[in-house]
């Protein structure tokens, strides 16, 4: 059977006191609605439809993936509304499943369990049991536990209003029928909007039997509303990263102090220490050591690699048993080759480092290449960039660099060659060589010191 995916995105989402569309709103680095996606993805969804509101042009424009069909509510006219605005785009499917844009963490497992108890039946519900309901539709049963409607809490008589089993707005059902229900659906309540919850009624008086599954657990249905109930989410998910990776056997020293926004390949045996921030695609190798307060992004690190404290690591590969850090900066295209240091206060860009090089403190390599078991003394600096180019410095293998010394590209210096502190080199420099720039070193002994004039 074909399956067709539904996500709602067109709420405005006042309470999140933001220009921004409310699904647009990241959770661990993604808007909400990229993981609602995600997951339509994960289900084998023959076609996906985001329904998104006016003046919520931004959500095609900020998501932006391919094969989704975009359907504009121009009008707030109820969440059965949005989803017969999305039908056309339903109708080579089978089934169709209905999603919301804010409820980010719903897991596949709980929609495949959803959707093989719709191949029996015609409409399945998503309910869940709280024990503070308030603000949900109820779940409304027969004597014989069969359900026969949802109540929207503004509706409600007292004695509804004290169930705890409550609609999640989650559904799946046949499309032939989903069309037909939602052709029915009047705007007679409180809210004067079209409800997709009375589908069930209607349902019922068809005759059809309508069957509900629950999540494994109720944060998978919470939505999102404002700030606060993001920040729980996030806090959920990220507990949620941080127990899986220690299954897998990494360490974290504090879990509630690991952020993971993206995903992460680790080893055996992998150390990450507190406030450490993994963004985007992230390889560790194993034995590798994370320490505190340090940031990796899109990043390959081999194995044995360690680094220390307040790293910045962006688009860039480590060699194994290299060493960087303590507040050491790789920018993007950044290689580093096998025990390479790396120390305080280095940044490197758009450079490849070769095997056992060093490059200990205070020092700017950009876009230059590196041999082997060079020594870069401290406060050098590559002058790549000429305030409209860039040039390319080429240091061969076993050269030393003194320290305090600029290197003005385009510059080669060859193996073996040796730089004197304090230069300035604006020519190659040869093989097997000292070179070096300085004035001559004069003493003046008539010189004074000024001093501070008295004021009369």
């Amino acid at each position: 059977m074909k399956l067709g995916v539904v996500i709602l995105a067109a709420g405005q989402g006042t309470r999140m006191k933001s220009a921004l569309p409310k699904v647009l709103h990241p959770l661990a680095g993604r808007p909400l609605v990229a993981h609602v996606i995600a997951t339509a993805r994960e289900l084998g969804a023959a076609k996906i439809a985001v329904v998104y509101g006016h003046g919520g042009e931004q959500v095609p424009i900020e998501v932006a993936e391919s094969e989704l069909a975009w359907v504009e509510q121009s009008e707030q006219l109820g969440t059965g509304h949005a989803v017969g605005q999305a039908m056309q785009e339903m109708q080579e499917m089978d089934r169709v499943l209905v999603l919301y844009g804010d409820v980010p963490l719903t897991s596949s497992e709980t929609l495949d369990k959803l959707i093989n108890t719709a191949n029996k039946m015609d409409l399945v519900l998503l309910t869940v049991n709280l024990t503070n309901p308030s603000g949900y539709g109820r779940i409304v049963r027969k004597a014989d536990g069969r359900v026969s409607r949802i109540v929207e809490q503004k509706d409600a008589s007292a004695e509804e209003l004290a169930l705890n089993e409550v609609n999640t707005g989650i559904l799946v059902a046949d499309r032939i029928r989903l069309d037909g229900w939602i052709e029915r659906l009047d705007s007679d309540n409180a809210q004067g909007e079209f409800y997709l919850t009375d589908i069930v009624a209607i349902a019922v008086a068809d005759g059809i039997e309508v069957q509900a599954a629950q999540p494994s657990n109720e944060s998978e249905v919470m939505g999102v509303n404002d700030r606060v109930e993001l920040a729980s989410l996030e806090r959920y998910y990220q507990q949620m990263q941080a127990e899986r990776l220690m299954r897998s056997g990494v360490t974290l020293l504090d879990p509630a102090r690991f952020d993971l926004r993206g995903s992460l390949n680790a080893g055996q045996d992998v150390v990450i220490d507190i406030n450490v921030l993994i963004e985007g695609t992230v390889e560790l190798g194993d034995n590798v050591r994370v320490d505190a307060n340090t940031v990796i992004r899109n990043s390959r690190i081999a194995e044995g690699v360690w680094i220390k404290e307040n790293c910045v690591i962006e688009d860039a590969v480590i060699g194994k048993e290299s060493i960087i850090g303590p507040f050491s900066r790789l920018r993007p295209e950044t290689e580093l080759a096998e025990r390479v240091h790396v120390g305080n206060f280095v940044e490197i860009k758009k450079s490849i480092v070769d095997v056992g090089s060093k490059i200990n403190h205070l020092t700017y390599i950009g876009d230059c290449t590196i041999g082997r078991t060079v020594n870069v003394g401290a406060g050098t600096i590559t002058c790549n960039y000429d305030g409209a180019n860039k040039f390319r410095t080429v240091i061969g293998d076993g050269a030393f660099i003194g320290s305090a010394t600029q290197l003005v590209a385009p510059v080669e210096v060859k193996s073996g060659a040796t730089i004197g502190a304090g230069s300035t080199i604006t020519r190659d420099a040869p093989p097997d060589t000292l070179t070096l720039s300085r004035a001559k070193q004069m003493s003046f002994r008539s010189w004074t010191r000024p001093t501070k004039k008295t004021k009369e």
